[in-house]
């Protein structure tokens, strides 16, 4: 590292400029006048990214100061702080709140994949239909990638096999890569989360014999279908019912299900109903077993839903990868999201090896043009969206919703938390070198079942619930 761009130094300033004294970067003057600038023989770095040019190390180490300068813009605080603590610890410390490796890694742009052939695993579910269409329609193809997509069961499959480097990536509910990152459910694993893959997109469904039972008042002692602890539909449905005097924990059964079994256990009447993502709700009213009770975009609208994920260590081992599997995924999100591609997209994916459903159910579900159940035609275009941008106050939400639950019983950093997992920095880029506009900010209040959500006050909200677990 060039010893001026050193922020682990606590005996030299961090001026970041040159070392001639003149206003312009160590680049600039190497351009300009071509002199070489002092090395250190020893460098310290929170990274290490060997075997790259010393132009890239240079942006790199740059990189890594300005991040301290904004953590300490007060030089003698900085070097304070560095005495007091030592290199090594505060090396430690900041690395572990802003993963350098990651953002580093998603800097680098269209260079030779570190790997081409990849395993992504997925549920046979609508939600995943950026990440299943990625293949059919040649986004992977594209960026050089040749993809495998594995159909699993269930979530904790998804899980399991991700952490056991058996998926390079996968589909995952949004909330699962903020528990396997706090180690909540499975060993604590550093997990990224770069795009959302869809919004809206699931229904609560009832079994047709309750068809006359509509008020959740009167639910107690029905049992409802989830498909994981860690999903938004176990969060949705818990606040739905909370929100009618219902405890769910005591009041009514939940039982985690994989969704695929959903409609026949509905069918069974082994479940009252279940909360799940489509196609299954549409699925049980076309098998004329159940109606769909309620939107979940009528309880929340553009709700965030799944999610494309993967562990740090993949990030950080395979960065061009990384980026090119990004744009793929990015790139399939805003097709999928265009009303005109949809019918197209449905008969794409409906086959047996990817989604292995009805072109017709797909269309009512992707269209929002849909029977109901109950003897309705229904009209809904954000019945389901895409939308990749992964806002980190819904992460908050999410992690509110985790503390409420007693799924988490310490006190957290609730956005420092959001920060680590919900890449919506990176996601902004990505977007604008596609061509698609991003939001300029990461976080934003929310109205859930018309109540407002403030992500910069999380205790405050899960403190407000009469109902919990607190």
């Amino acid at each position: 590292m060039t010893t001026h761009y050193d922020p682990f130094d606590a005996d030299r300033p961090l001026t970041m400029r040159c070392n001639c004294g003149r206003a312009h970067s160590i680049a600039d003057h190497i351009n300009a006048f071509g002199g070489a600038h002092e090395e250190s023989s020893t460098p310290h770095r929170l990274v290490n990214n060997g075997g790259i040019s010393p132009d890239e190390q240079r942006a790199s180490d740059f990189m890594e100061a300005a991040l301290v300068k904004a953590l300490f813009p007060q030089e003698p605080v900085r070097r304070a702080f560095l005495k007091a603590v030592g290199r090594q610890t505060a090396m430690a410390a900041i690395a572990s709140l802003f993963p350098m490796g990651t953002m580093q890694a998603l800097a680098q742009d269209k260079k030779p994949l570190e790997k081409t052939d990849l395993k992504i695993g997925f549920l046979p579910i609508t939600c995943a239909m950026p990440l299943v269409a990625a293949d059919p329609l040649g986004f992977y193809a594209k960026e050089g990638l040749k993809v495998t997509l594995s159909r699993t069961a269930g979530w904790a499959v998804v899980r399991d096999k991700t952490l056991a480097g058996e998926f390079d990536a996968s589909h995952m509910l949004s909330p699962m890569p903020l528990a396997m990152t706090m180690g909540i459910g499975a060993a604590a694993t550093p997990m990224v989360m770069p795009a959302i893959e869809n919004v809206n997109g699931n229904a609560i469904t009832l079994h047709m014999k309750h068809k006359n039972n509509r008020d959740p008042k009167n639910w107690k002692g029905m049992t409802f279908a989830i498909p994981f602890d860690y999903s938004m539909h176990n969060f949705l449905l818990r606040y739905y019912l909370a929100e009618s005097g219902l405890n769910p924990d005591t009041d009514v059964q939940l039982r985690v299900m994989a969704p695929p079994d959903m409609v026949a256990n509905l069918r069974a009447e082994n479940i009252d109903g279940f909360i799940v993502a489509e196609p299954f709700n549409q699925r049980a009213v076309f098998d004329g077993v159940g109606f769909i009770h309620k939107l979940t975009s009528e309880l929340w609208d553009n709700h965030p839903c799944c999610a494309f994920a993967a562990t740090r260590k993949f990030v950080e081992t395979n960065p061009n990868t990384f980026a090119a599997l990004f744009r793929s995924i990015v790139t399939s999100t805003m097709h999928c999201s265009e009303m005109e591609n949809r019918s197209a997209v449905a008969a794409a994916v409906a086959g047996p090896n990817y989604l292995n459903q009805p072109i017709t159910v797909l269309e009512q579900v992707l269209l929002g043009r849909f029977a109901d159940g109950l003897g309705n035609i229904r009209n809904e275009p954000n019945r389901i969206n895409f939308d990749p941008f992964p806002w980190q106050s819904m992460a908050i939400w999410m992690l509110t919703q985790m503390k409420r639950w007693g799924y988490v019983k310490e006190d957290i950093n609730y956005a420092q938390i959001a920060e680590q997992v919900f890449l919506a920095t990176d996601a902004r880029k990505r977007m604008a070198e596609l061509g698609f506009t991003a939001p300029k900010i990461n976080s934003k209040t929310h109205t859930i079942m018309g109540k407002t959500f403030d992500p910069t006050k999380p205790e405050a909200y899960v403190n407000s619930f009469a109902i919990n677990k607190i």
